[in-house]
C-alpha cells in the first residue's frame, strides 16, 4: 500500500489564496507579522500589490479588514489562531461581525499541534469564541482538498468567515472524484449501526482509522466529518443520533463550546442521545512535538479507541 500524502491545512491556505487572487482581483490579503508562517507568502509573492503586513497589531489588521471590506474587495485576514480568536475578539466581534461585513479571517497553527510553541500559542477556545458571534460562519477543514474548497467557499459568502486550519501536516482523504464541499453539510464518511463518530478537523483521519479498529472488535461506528461548525448540519446530526443511537465527538479543541458543545445543543433539542465528548479537557495544553501531545491528550486513533471502549 502506498504512503498516505500529507499536507498542513495552512499551507493549502497559503496554496489557495493564490488560486483565489489569480481569478478575483478583488481579494486582498492581511498578514500581522507572519507570512511565512500562515503560508500568505505566496500570496505576497503573487500579488505584492494586494498583500499587507500589518505589523504585530492584530487588532489593529481586523480594523483595517474590515475597513477594506466596506470598498466591496474581499480580505482575507490572517494570523494564528490564539491572536486572530483571542487577542483580536473585540475587534473581530464590533467591528466585523456586529456590521456583519464580508471579512474572512485565516486562523493557523490551531489546536495543540502546535506542539513546541507551548499552550500560550496552541489555542483550543477559538471554536468556541467564534461560534458565540452572531452571522459568524466556522470551518474547520480535515484536509488539504477541503481546505482549498473552503478558502474557495468562504469567498464566494457573504458575511464574515472564520477558516481553521493547522501546523501539522494532515493525511489527505478527501482526494476523490466525488469530493463535494457544501457550506454548513456534513459529509458521511463511512456507514455503522452502532454509534456515530461526529469528527472535524484533523481528527476526521483519525476518528476514520479508530473505526476500522473498532470494527474489529465488533463495534460498527458511522463516522461524519463536520467540517462546517457553524451552521451546523443538525438534520445530518440529529438523524444520524435516531439510527445509531449514540454519539462521540471529536475535535483538537476544547470540550467546552466547540463541536461536541454545538452538536449537543441540537441533539438536546431534537433527539437526545448518550453523547461522549473526546477533546481537550478543560486544561491548557503543554510545550512539546505535536504527535506525542495528540498521544498524550487522547487524540489519535488509538486514543479514540480506548475512550469509545471504555464509554460503550
Amino acid at each position: 500500500m502506498s504512503e498516505v500524502k500529507k499536507i498542513a491545512t495552512r499551507d493549502s491556505y497559503g496554496n489557495a489564496l493564490v488560486e483565489l487572487g489569480k481569478e478575483h482581483d478583488d481579494v486582498v490579503v492581511l498578514d500581522a507579522d507572519l507570512a511565512a508562517a500562515t503560508k500568505t507568502g505566496t500570496f505576497k509573492k503573487a500579488f505584492p500589490e494586494r498583500h499587507i503586513d500589518c505589523g504585530i497589531a492584530e487588532c489593529d489588521m481586523m480594523g483595517i479588514a474590515a475597513g477594506i471590506a466596506t470598498t466591496g474587495r474581499v480580505p482575507f485576514a490572517s494570523s494564528f489562531a490564539m491572536f486572530a480568536a483571542g487577542r483580536a475578539f473585540e475587534q473581530v466581534r464590533n467591528s466585523i461581525g456586529y456590521p456583519h461585513l464580508n471579512v474572512k479571517i485565516g486562523a493557523t497553527h490551531a489546536g495543540i499541534s502546535v506542539g513546541e510553541d507551548g499552550a500560550t500559542h496552541q489555542c483550543n477556545e477559538d471554536i468556541a469564541l467564534m461560534r458565540t458571534i452572531p452571522g459568524m460562519v466556522v470551518i474547520n477543514p480535515s484536509d488539504d482538498v477541503e481546505a482549498k474548497a473552503a478558502v474557495k467557499a468562504a469567498y464566494e459568502h457573504n458575511g464574515p468567515v472564520y477558516l481553521r486550519f493547522g501546523r501539522l501536516a494532515a493525511p489527505v482523504i478527501n482526494d476523490r472524484p466525488d469530493y463535494k464541499f457544501e457550506l454548513g453539510k456534513g459529509v458521511i464518511l463511512r456507514e455503522g449501526k452502532d454509534l456515530t463518530i461526529i469528527a472535524t478537523g484533523l481528527m476526521v483521519s483519525e476518528a476514520l482509522e479508530a473505526a476500522e479498529t473498532l470494527a474489529a472488535g465488533g463495534i460498527e461506528a458511522k463516522v461524519i466529518n463536520i467540517h462546517t461548525i457553524k451552521p451546523l448540519d443538525e438534520e445530518l446530526v440529529v438523524t444520524a443520533a435516531r439510527e445509531t443511537g449514540k454519539v462521540v465527538t471529536v475535535e483538537e479543541h476544547s470540550v467546552i463550546g466547540g463541536l461536541g458543545s454545538a452538536v449537543c445543543d441540537a441533539l438536546c433539542a431534537k433527539a437526545p442521545v448518550p453523547v461522549l465528548k473526546i477533546g481537550v479537557q478543560d486544561v491548557f495544553g503543554e510545550s512539546g512535538p505535536a504527535v506525542k501531545l495528540l498521544e498524550k491528550y487522547g487524540l489519535t486513533a488509538a486514543g479514540i479507541c480506548k475512550s469509545v471502549k471504555e464509554w460503550y
